[in-house]
């Protein structure tokens, strides 16, 4: 349904803090902590999610699903994987393609 890098990453687009989120989405910071700390799909209760969902749609935010082509227009982010399924570098919470981060730093 929602990652929790897509949960952070829609905040970002937002400008909006954890706190912000909260309040639109109607739910308790500890709850969208607890929901961005997840690693990967969010899990929780289905009304819980849409509440978010909910709230980041209203605020402009589309979220697109793996595989998935957008529907809207305008500027946005994705996060692609390798096409040849190389391994991807990660450094600190950034994720490189390691055989485009070694050609470039040559």
């Amino acid at each position: 349904m929602i990652t929790s890098q897509q949960m952070r990453a829609a905040r970002a687009l937002l400008g909006i803090d954890q706190r912000q989120l909260a309040e639109l989405a109607g739910l308790s910071l500890p709850t969208i902590q607890r929901m961005e700390s997840s690693d990967g799909q969010v899990r929780g209760v289905v009304d819980t999610l849409v509440k978010v969902i909910a709230a980041l749609e209203n605020g402009g935010i589309e979220l697109i699903g793996e595989n998935a082509s957008s529907i809207g227009i305008g500027r946005g982010v994705r996060l692609r994987e390798t096409m040849d399924a190389k391994p991807v570098k990660k450094v600190g919470s950034i994720m490189f393609d390691q055989e485009k981060s070694e050609a470039d730093a040559e």
